[in-house]
């Protein structure tokens, strides 16, 4: 039977950590929550009238008394300097990215407490629930039939629904939710309602729990910037400052999601913002560290990937780091297009969302009695890729299936991301392209490239290389193959650019403002 204490005993704590970051905000806005408007002219504090047309009036201005006569045609400075204050070019105001950073980076540190607590209770209910699902095979091993048909009728039934909550509630909750984040970041499109929370959680945990092939940071991204953004508008700040804490708090929620804070940062400059400033950074950096400091409280600190403690690299490491990028550049190509066009062909089906999810949670239930490691997010097909535990031989099957998996899984139309299938198909294909290295040890050079093609695959879907590296760096907690990483990730880029095979993200994002333009006519 399976113990859940320890999930009981992280929930409570999750539970107690958010109901604490639910009443700080209240002592923020007392202490953060007047904003300083500087330049402007105080109200005159005295006015006297002096007969019908004129008025002798005390105003302050940049930071000095002054009297001032108001006549019809003209007004007249009596006095400039009434109270001796210092002179405005002797209190130079600080940089305008500046202004204000220290309480915005606090609240940026406690946003991410809450998002870090939401998204560490969303992995704990997500591995309770691929828990379940692994086991039911072996608890029907002797009854296999009833067990498949379990299996098919709760998958389908579960992914209906998560369609059904998108589609009735918040349709911007469907699948990653990275492209409406950086549409709300651009400004083309509203900030999700905060309904959108209870939508992505659920839905996400019965999509993925049920064996979609689906990554939990797309949830963690897009729960991270609306539960950020709240803390935006309800501390009244302008849209500058809550369109900081939206893209931030998004960063916290990829942080949350693979136990990797300097990632969630990154992501969040490379990727959401496009650009670096102190401001950003900072308050990006803030946010992460709160969520990080919650997950590892209920996940602990181990890295999300176990790798061999040394690798040794040789010098044709860059070259064949060289020659892999190519090979995902083209790779990336083939995946992008084929996830936009499963998308066009699942909005051309005549079906309701509902029925198409069902459809295609009754093929991953049914997958997943059969095969279990090979349903799911990929965490477990990943680690087993890391490791060199699929032949040769079987590496193609295993990567096909899997790359159809992932992309019918994304067409569905229920909530969940694309970073963690991605990153198994690019192990798969770096553990492939290793294992073909003529050599006394084919093994460790496939398991080497298994962990370079995590990153260059990464480069050429997302095209955010930077946050790529760092994320595996973070993940397995191996830094040694950062050079032939580096130029897989370099190929991988070029070779897709050469291609035109556009972003991922920026990809669906024009599809969606397309199809929006499409429905308004």
């Amino acid at each position: 039977m399976t113990d859940f204490s320890d999930v009981d005993a992280s929930a409570l704590l999750a539970l107690a950590t958010l109901i604490g970051a639910g009443a700080l905000p209240f002592l923020f806005r007392l202490a953060f929550g007047r904003r300083r408007r500087k330049g402007r002219a105080r109200a005159a504090s005295v006015a006297l009238a002096l007969g019908r047309s004129r008025r002798l009036a005390l105003v302050g201005v940049a930071g000095a008394e002054r009297l001032l006569l108001l006549g019809e045609t003209s007004d007249v400075v009596i006095e400039s300097h009434i109270a001796d204050a210092a002179p405005a070019e002797e209190t130079p105001e600080p940089p305008s990215e500046l202004r204000g950073l220290f309480s915005l980076g606090a609240v940026s540190l406690l946003a991410g407490v809450a998002v870090g607590t939401l998204c560490g209770v969303f992995r704990l209910v997500l591995d309770a629930a691929g828990r379940m699902r692994t086991a039911i095979p072996d608890q029907f091993a002797e009854r296999p039939v009833l067990g498949l048909a379990i299996m098919v009728a709760g998958a389908a039934l579960a992914a209906g629904l998560a369609a059904y909550l998108v589609r009735r509630f918040v349709p911007a909750a469907v699948g990653s939710g990275i492209p409406h984040v950086e549409s709300v970041i651009d400004g083309s499109e509203p900030p999700s309602p905060p309904l959108l929370l209870p939508v992505k959680f659920i839905g996400g945990v019965l999509a993925m729990g049920a064996g979609l092939a689906l990554g939990r940071e797309g949830p963690s991204v897009q729960m991270g910037a609306t539960l950020a953004h709240q803390f935006g508008r309800y501390l009244r700040y302008d849209w500058r400052d809550q369109q900081s804490l939206l893209a931030a708090g998004a960063g916290a929620g990829l942080a949350a999601a693979f136990n990797a804070p300097l990632a969630g940062a990154a992501f969040v400059l490379e990727e959401l913002l496009r650009r670096f400033d102190m401001r950003h950074a900072t308050i990006a950096l803030g946010a992460s560290v709160g969520a990080i400091s919650v997950v590892r409280l209920l996940l602990g600190p181990e890295p999300e990937l176990r790798v061999a403690a040394h690798y040794p690299v040789g010098p044709l490491d860059v070259p064949l780091g060289l020659a892999l990028g190519a090979v995902m550049g083209l790779a990336s190509l083939a995946y992008n297009r084929a996830i936009l066009r499963a998308l066009d062909f699942a909005d051309r089906s005549p079906l309701p969302a509902e029925a198409k999810a069902a459809l295609v949670g009754a093929g991953v239930g049914a997958i997943g009695f059969l095969a279990p490691d090979l349903v799911g997010g990929g965490d477990l097909l990943t680690q087993k890729t890391l490791d060199g535990a699929y032949a040769l031989d079987a590496l193609p099957l295993v990567f096909a299936l899997r790359f159809a998996l992932g992309v019918v899984s994304y067409a569905a139309g229920t909530p969940g991301g694309l970073f963690a299938p991605l990153l198994a198909l690019g192990a798969e294909i770096g553990l492939f392209f290793g294992l073909m290295i003529p050599g006394e040890d084919a093994l460790t050079m496939g398991m080497k490239f298994a962990l370079i093609g995590m990153a260059s695959f990464f480069a050429a879907v997302v095209r955010a290389p930077l946050t790529g590296m760092i994320l595996i760096t973070e993940m397995t907690d191996n830094s040694e193959l950062l050079l032939p990483m580096l130029a897989a990730c370099f190929a991988a880029m070029a070779i897709a650019a050469v291609c035109r095979n556009e972003p991922i993200y920026d990809a669906l994002k024009e599809r969606s403002a397309r199809l929006a333009r499409r429905a308004e006519t």
